[in-house]
């Protein structure tokens, strides 16, 4: 049977930072994948004042079964005081990419 799989997103503040970080997760086999979006534009409120920033965000696949040891790691590795981390469950999509994901990441 194959593992559930989730989405994680996370935002840094640069390329280079992100792929560090993506690196390091998938060799410790907590991701299958990290895509990595090389710029967005983030607005958001901090310390009382509205701030804007470009960032790079990942895409993260993995099993739901990985995503506590994920988010510990991710944590720890990431430059921000409060990280974005956010986790949505897969709800379909190719059976094969699936199983891949989930295969990837076993242990």
């Amino acid at each position: 049977m194959a593992s559930e799989i989730v989405v994680a997103l996370s935002t840094f503040p640069d390329v280079e930072t992100a792929r560090r970080i993506v690196r390091e997760i998938v060799e410790y086999h907590l991701a299958a994948c990290g895509n990595i979006v090389p710029q967005v534009e983030s607005i958001y409120r901090w310390e009382g004042k509205v701030e804007s920033n470009n960032e790079a965000l990942v895409i993260f696949k993995l099993p739901r079964e990985r995503y506590e040891e994920f988010e510990n790691k991710l944590r720890t590795l990431h430059p921000y005081d409060v990280p974005e981390i956010l986790c949505f469950p897969v709800s379909g999509g190719s059976a094969d990419y699936l199983v891949w994901v989930g295969e990837v990441c076993a242990r």
